[in-house]
């Protein structure tokens, strides 16, 4: 019956009621079923970025012209490192971005002009926007020691970095990994080099 007028439905009615019942019910499984995707896409997307590929941003100068500030990378973790990989790494619970320079036992020396050496031989540095000395306390050739990496900035003048002895070489364990693709701004999207 209906409560309004205490007259008994009509099929019409029961046929419209029916309809907006399932209609209902046919929206909440879809609503239910959507939330539970991207809870699942979310798991998933926090996964990669946590234990294979981390997405960074990049605060600073002191990797331009390589890197900006503001600028999104993309980092794959890996074990090995070759000289002029560009690296992130764990320091004082921030993560810095750094170019590799000098693996374990080589020996680092730099000249009063920021020209860099490892092993005598005079490193090529088409990145570099600047030789500089920068802050650089350590005596000078350095060994780099086992298990470390010696690392610099490419804006040397600014860069805090392996030269400094706050800083250091990095160990194996700070390493996130190595930055291989810029995303972000578009104007730079790309391979990093």
């Amino acid at each position: 019956m209906n409560p309004d007028t205490l007259t008994p439905y009509t099929p019409e009615e029961i046929e419209e009621e029916y309809r907006r019942v399932k209609y209902r019910d046919g929206f909440l499984i879809a609503l239910r079923n959507t939330v539970y995707g991207l809870i699942t896409v979310a798991a998933v997307a926090v996964i990669v970025a946590v234990f294979v590929t981390p997405v960074l941003r990049i605060y600073g100068d002191s990797m331009t012209p390589t890197l900006d500030e503001g600028s999104v990378v993309v980092a794959v973790r890996n074990d090995e490192f070759k000289t002029g990989d560009v690296i992130a790494f764990y320091y004082n619970n921030r993560i810095l971005v750094k170019r590799v320079i000098a693996q374990p036992g080589e020996w680092v020396d730099i000249d009063t002009d920021g020209t860099v050496y490892v092993n005598n031989v005079m490193l090529e540095e088409p990145y570099v926007s600047g030789k500089s000395m920068g802050e650089c306390d350590l005596i000078l050739p350095y060994q780099v020691p086992e298990s470390r990496i010696f690392v610099m900035g490419d804006h040397r003048d600014v860069s805090i970095d392996s030269r400094s002895r706050s800083i250091g070489c990095v160990a194996e364990e700070q390493i996130v990994g190595k930055i291989v693709w810029q995303i972000w701004p578009l104007s730079g999207f790309g391979s990093v080099r």
